[in-house]
């Protein structure tokens, strides 16, 4: 993407009226090969290319965009979103931004070749060896199968009123495989396996594709084959690493979100259990640490300045089991009398930045997983999940297990099939007694807002020991 020269627009904003402005060039150009049940199909390109621009008024913000990045249209946005900002100016709530230090950066992720210039031929082929990877897996036939694999490169370009300036350039290796197993006479499994990280093409390497779909195949083929329902009742759990990181993400990411928690998505992507004055509140056991950090080398969703020009930088969000900090925007941060820590992000021009975790884990301890097993004289180990699903205060949780095997005795011995956790995010986190030193991660698409924007995240932890959950089979 070509350098714009974009002060101008702020310049006469600021003359018009503005109290602040910002503009935003962002560009993003994507990729997917696609083999379904062994077959090619016509890959596909997109690109998405605009300029966004948000203002305060009066105490209100405007925001609009347009795709046609000329000065006569930047001008039209601009004058749109200060149009917006004067109209609700004086009935709308105050609108306030944090001070925050002007930055000048232009910065990119390191990379050989972009994922988006890989010929495709070659990323077909890889395909196809990751197919025959799962179809190879004996005991269950997989009658359908959608691996998808690219990448994306996203530009940005970004100044505010206050002199910053910032310009980027992430690519991401991306994808995803839909595998469904069947058994005559045992039914069927359905798993969906996302892939993600920054960088260059040759990313793939270390995300081993291949490698990933043969255990995943190998883990469904025994689980569908040997599984057996468990009684209903109290039992201790270890689950992994996958399974920690999706509870981070739903149970302590979304509801610190301090736009949800000050109510602006209460119509949109849900509210939270948490209050203003809830920071320092125990929720759950001191072996609990939870953090997000968007400066993760090669993460999914890594960046070094949010939409914002405010410099990334990790968030502890729960510490020893207490509510540490929130996610904050500059608007939220002036409202409850702290500064941002850059969680604003924008999944593209035609989007508001609004408030998003990047890489949200749960922070690794000492245990190894054969310890954390040996711990439990009757119980389940969950591996992965098939299923999730969480009320809009982030407060009723439900997990369904995928790979999982019971613990008998300090030993793994034969599959669950489909274990259900059903608990409250404070019986959750109050359970937790230990913590392994297996830390993963698992790449998603975090979706929120409205209209909805879907932004690359990382969810991760180690492998975690609860004792006394309620589980039942589903």
């Amino acid at each position: 993407m070509e350098a714009m020269e974009l002060n101008w627009i702020l310049d006469r904003l600021i003359e018009d009226g503005a109290d602040y402005a910002e503009v935003r060039m962002h560009r993003t150009e994507a990729l997917e090969v696609v083999l379904k049940n062994g077959i090619a199909e016509p890959p596909e390109y997109g690109e998405a290319r605009g300029v966004a621009i948000r203002v305060l008024c009066g105490g209100a913000l405007g925001f609009s965009s347009t795709n046609a990045p000329d000065r006569e249209s930047i001008l039209a946005a601009g004058e749109k979103a200060l149009r917006s900002a004067k109209a609700i100016s004086g009935f709308s709530k105050k609108v306030s931004l944090s001070e925050e230090s002007a930055h000048r950066a232009d910065w990119s992720v390191e990379h050989k070749m972009l994922p988006t210039e890989v010929e495709t031929g070659d990323v077909t082929e890889l395909l196809k060896r990751v197919d025959n990877a799962i179809t190879g897996v004996g005991g269950v036939s997989f009658p359908n199968r959608l691996l998808v694999l690219g990448g994306s490169v996203e530009e940005k370009e970004y100044v505010n009123s206050e002199g910053t300036q910032i310009r980027s350039l992430v690519p991401r290796v991306a994808g995803y495989f839909i595998l469904t197993a069947f058994e005559a006479g045992c039914g069927s499994l359905q798993r969906i396996v996302q892939i993600g990280e920054s960088g260059g093409w040759e990313r793939i390497r270390a995300i081993c594709p291949e490698d990933l779909a043969r255990e995943e195949s190998e883990g469904m083929a025994k689980i569908l084959k040997e599984g057996k329902a468990i009684p209903s009742g109290k039992y201790d759990l270890v689950v992994g690493g996958e399974v920690s990181g999706i509870i981070a993400h739903e149970a302590c990411g979304h509801p610190q979100e301090a736009d949800r928690i000050m109510g602006r998505e209460a119509a949109q992507a849900g509210e939270s259990y948490l209050k203003p004055a809830m920071l320092g509140r125990k929720i759950g056991s001191s072996s609990v640490n939870i953090s997000d950090d968007p400066t993760l080398p090669n993460s999914y969703g890594f960046y070094l300045y949010d939409d914002e020009g405010v410099a990334a930088r990790k968030k502890a969000l729960l510490r020893e089991g207490r509510v540490n900090e929130f996610l904050h925007g500059r608007e939220t941060a002036h409202d409850l009398g702290t500064w941002s820590n850059a969680a604003m992000r924008a999944s593209s021009y035609a989007r508001e930045p609004i408030v998003r975790m990047s890489n949200t884990f749960v922070e690794p301890g000492d245990f190894h997983l054969e310890e954390l097993i040996e711990g439990v004289s009757d119980g389940v180990y969950i591996k992965s999940f098939q299923e999730w699903n969480i009320d809009d205060l982030r407060w009723n949780n439900r997990y369904v297990g995928l790979e999982a095997y019971r613990i008998e005795r300090g030993k793994l011995t034969i599959p669950v099939k489909a274990p259900v956790i059903e608990a409250t995010t404070g019986v959750i986190f109050s359970s937790i007694d230990a913590v392994g030193n297996d830390l993963i991660f698992k790449a998603a698409t975090c979706g929120k807002g409205q209209p909805e924007q879907g932004v690359p995240v990382w969810t991760g932890g180690p492998s975690m020991r609860l004792r006394g959950m309620l589980l039942r089979s589903r």
